[in-house]
C-alpha cells in the first residue's frame, strides 16, 4: 500500500525548531552507545534480544500513554485501515532494521554497522527530494557530494558488498519516511507500532521458554539488561519521531552522523574492530561534509533571525 500523499512541511517557527534540533542530538547520541547495551548481553541471541526489546517497549509506551491521555489517538489509528496498514509497514521495517543491527553487533560488525548510518542521510536527502519535493542549496549540494565520496571510500576500505550496511540504512531511511507521513505523536504512533509486532516477539519467547527452558531469563543480571532494552530502545524512537515532525528530512539525515561516529569509535576503542587507512579518511570526510552543512544551516537560521 502506498503511504498518504504529504506536502513538505511549513518552515516551523524558532522554538519549534530548536527543540527538534535537541530532540535529534539526543536520539543519535543515545543510539551510538547503544552497541554497549547489546553487546552485554549477546549470549541471547539477536532475535530474542529484538523480541525482549519489543515487549519491554510496549511496556514503557503503554505507561507513558496512561499519563498523557494518548490512546485516543491510537484508537483512531486502529479504526483507519489505510493508517494502520501503513503504520504496519513502519512496524516491519522498524523490527526488520533492530534485527539486522543487533545481529551485527554480536558478530563483531559494528563498523560496517556505523557505515549503514553514514550511507542512511543520503537515503533521506534522496527520498526529501522525491517524495517530498524538498530541495538544497549551493552549500548543502557541496556537503552531500562530499559525503557521497566518503561513503564510496568506505566501501573500498570495507573491501566486499556492505550488505549490511546497505540494509540498515534502507530500512531505516524508508521507516522515517512513514513515520513523517503517519501524522501520529511520537508516543502513539510507537506504541502502535510495538503493539503489532508485540503478538510474534510474545510467541518468540514462550516458545523458547517451553523448549528450551528459562535460558538467559535465569540469569538476574542478563534478564535486567534485557528489561533495559525496553526503554533504550523506546526513548531515542520518541525523541527522533518528535524531531523528524519539525525538521526537514535533509536536516535530519546530516544528524545521523552523530550515531555512527560514536559506534566507529566505540567499535574501534572498544570492541576491537580493525580501522585501516581508508576507512579513516572516509570518517574525516564526514565530518567535513557535517560542518559544510552545520555552518548553512547556522547561517540560515541568523539570516531568518535578522528578518
Amino acid at each position: 500500500m502506498a503511504p498518504e500523499t504529504v506536502t513538505a512541511p511549513a518552515t516551523p517557527d524558532a522554538s519549534d525548531g530548536s527543540r527538534g534540533v535537541l530532540a535529534a542530538l539526543l536520539a543519535y547520541t543515545l543510539w551510538g552507545f547503544l552497541p554497549l547495551l547489546f553487546r552485554q548481553v549477546e549470549a541471547a541471541g539477536s532475535v530474542l534480544i529484538v523480541a525482549e526489546r519489543t515487549v519491554w517497549s510496549l511496556i514503557l509506551l503503554a505507561v507513558i500513554l496512561a499519563f498523557s491521555g494518548g490512546f485516543g489517538e491510537v484508537r483512531t489509528l486502529f479504526s483507519d485501515r489505510n493508517r494502520a496498514l501503513g503504520t504496519l509497514l513502519s512496524a516491519v521495517l522498524l523490527a526488520g532494521n533492530w534485527l539486522i543491527y543487533v545481529w551485527a553487533v554480536e558478530t563483531g560488525q559494528v563498523l560496517e554497522a556505523s557505515f549503514g548510518y553514514f550511507i542512511n542521510p543520503l537515503v533521506n536527502v534522496l527520498m526529501g527530494m522525491i517524495l517530498l519535493g524538498e530541495r538544497q542549496n549551493r552549500l548543502q549540494t557541496i556537503s552531500i557530494l562530499i559525503a557521497v565520496i566518503a561513503i564510496g571510500i568506505q566501501a573500498v576500505g570495507l573491501g566486499k558488498i556492505p550488505f549490511v550496511a546497505l540494509s540498515l540504512a534502507l530500512s531505516f531511511g524508508f521507516y522515517g519516511y512513514f513515520r513523517k507521513t503517519a501524522k501520529l505523536g511520537p508516543a502513539s504512533g510507537l506504541f502502535a507500532e510495538t503493539a503489532m509486532l508485540t503478538p510474534v516477539a510474545v510467541g518468540f519467547i514462550l516458545y523458547g521458554l517451553v523448549t528450551s527452558g528459562p535460558g538467559v531469563h535465569a540469569d538476574p543480571y542478563l534478564l535486567t539488561l534485557l528489561v533495559l532494552t525496553g526503554p533504550a530502545t523506546a526513548i531515542p524512537l520518541l525523541l527522533f519521531a518528535f524531531a523528524v515532525r519539525r525538521l526537514r528530512l535533509t536536516t535530519i539525515g546530516m544528524f545521523q552522523y552523530i550515531a555512527p561516529s560514536i559506534q566507529f569509535l566505540v567499535a574501534i576503542y572498544l570492541f576491537g574492530e580493525h580501522l585501516n587507512g581508508l576507512r579513516l579518511v572516509s570518517f574525516g570526510l564526514i565530518w567535513v561534509s557535517l560542518l559544510v552543512f552545520s555552518y548553512d544551516s547556522f547561517k540560515r537560521r541568523k539570516r531568518a533571525a535578522m528578518v
